[in-house]
């Protein structure tokens, strides 16, 4: 399939690392390798299926609105999702044969789709400029020869671009996992290159007598553009290096901003305080920013958006960020370290504990 290279890099990248956080969670190796990619119509998709399939939607908001899908082979989704429910090997070998799939399978596997989104969705939104936000909707199954084939079901006809992974796990027969991308949505992610116009050829008589002035007005011309070139190639200082020294404070709780504000008012910083959802440009551009402390309750998704919208516009001169939540999961320090952030704190933290982390990434005084 010619083009969508920058698609095709962001989805080998959200995949190979879903494959490995789902591993962690059901404590068994796993990988998801993108090997191929083709453009497809749903009728010829599901034309071709010989096996029942679980299709999980993905919901595309803010400027890439629009729903795409992820599609497993059935036993490999009631493979996992057992695994996870901790179902004996040989009960599990059973269900595959046979694919049963239950009311507890499908939460399970919920479960893992929420992990998968959000790998996809942190890759998304780093390379995308924090302007991607990727929603889990519902699951459901289809089963050539079964289950009804419509125009909305078991997703809406159209045109698809097809990003096949080979799915592996020790020990285990597996099959592959298809991304489904209407093709108006893959224009909107990696749009075509347009071609350039055509210059139009323009001739215009010169007058005799003027040439020698028209010569001696284009050398000043020259001469004006070269100066203004060498202001002009200067590139702006990026955003939050200049002005008063400040942290940022992205946190949706008063009562936690009040904490984490109490906490850093020795540093005689100025402390500038937003949400979650706030622009990051807009509070970068109030000052220096020193440090950026990122708060939530659970070290969620929203909480990694911010820390990738930081280290996108500060991707040549990176700012200490810290992240601050009540619940921390082993995939969500590994998420938060690999993002970005160069700290994690459990809340509610200590000031002293606070202080002795700003003390160091901002190299300030030990006394």
């Amino acid at each position: 399939m010619e083009g969508y290279v920058k698609l095709y890099e962001m989805l080998e990248s959200a995949l190979r690392q879903a494959g490995e956080e789902a591993g962690m969670l059901l404590g068994h190796g796993l990988t998801a390798t993108l090997t191929d990619s083709l453009t497809f119509t749903k009728s010829a998709y599901f034309g071709d299926l010989d096996d029942g399939v679980f299709v999980m939607s993905i919901e595309s908001r803010e400027e890439y609105p629009g729903q795409f899908y992820l599609v497993f082979n059935l036993r490999d989704a009631i493979l996992l999702s057992s695994l996870l429910l901790g179902i004996p090997a040989a009960r599990i070998q059973e269900k595959r044969r046979l694919s049963i799939i239950e009311a507890d399978d499908i939460d399970a596997f919920g479960e893992i789709g929420n992990m998968i989104n959000g790998a996809i969705n942190t890759t998304f939104q780093a390379s995308l400029s924090g302007k991607a936000q990727l929603k889990q909707q519902a699951s459901k199954k289809y089963v050539p020869e079964i289950d009804t084939l419509s125009e909305e079901e078991p997703l809406p006809d159209g045109d698809y671009l097809m990003f096949r992974a080979k799915l592996e796990m020790e020990g285990q027969e597996m099959h592959h996992l298809d991304v489904l991308i209407p093709l108006a949505l893959g224009n909107l992610y990696d749009p075509p290159p347009e071609k350039p116009p055509e210059p139009a050829v323009v001739e215009a008589a010169v007058p005799e007598e003027a040439g020698e002035a028209s010569e001696e007005g284009a050398e000043q011309a020259g001469a004006v553009v070269a100066g203004s070139g060498e202001a002009g190639d200067r590139p702006a200082p990026p955003v939050g290096t200049t002005g008063e020294d400040m942290v940022v404070i992205f946190e949706d709780s008063d009562e936690d901003r009040e904490h984490l504000r109490e906490a850093l008012d020795f540093t005689g910083f100025k402390l500038v305080e937003g949400g979650l959802n706030d622009d990051v440009k807009d509070l970068f551009s109030q000052g220096n920013v020193r440090m950026v402390l990122i708060g939530s309750q659970d070290a969620d998704d929203r909480e990694l958006a911010v820390c990738i919208k930081i280290n996108a516009l500060r991707q040549d001169e990176p700012v200490p960020i810290v992240m601050c939540a009540y619940r921390w999961t082993r995939t969500a320090v590994l998420k938060a370290l690999k993002y970005g952030a160069r700290d994690i704190i459990i809340k509610p933290c200590s000031p002293d504990e606070l202080a002795a982390k700003v003390k160091r990434l901002c190299r300030l005084p030990a006394a």
